[in-house]
């Protein structure tokens, strides 16, 4: 079964290299580009699956959030700390 992943990041300087990133997002399946960075694909793959392959063709002071809509999960990296506790604390109430 597939997964409705929702995709958005935001790349800093330097080396805003925005094709490498939407080549490793087209990669994770069939896709829509909703906004410039804002993705919708559908991929057999988990959030953190996904996130994690996307990470890779960043650089580690952008930051990236993956929201896997079909099992109601989410993996992040690099987003303010009171953003992520956000996150952490109200995702399941």
């Amino acid at each position: 079964m597939a997964n409705n992943l929702f995709i958005s990041y935001d790349l800093y300087n330097p080396g805003q290299n925005y094709e490498k990133v939407a080549q490793a997002i087209k990669a994770l399946g069939n896709w829509a580009k909703v906004q410039k960075s804002f993705w919708y694909v559908n991929s057999v793959l988990s959030a953190s699956q996904a996130s994690q392959k996307i990470w890779a063709a960043m650089d580690q002071n952008d930051s990236l959030i993956v929201v896997d809509a079909t099992n109601n999960d989410a993996s992040w990296y690099n987003l303010k700390d009171e953003v992520s506790n956000q996150l952490k604390d109200q995702w399941a109430k």
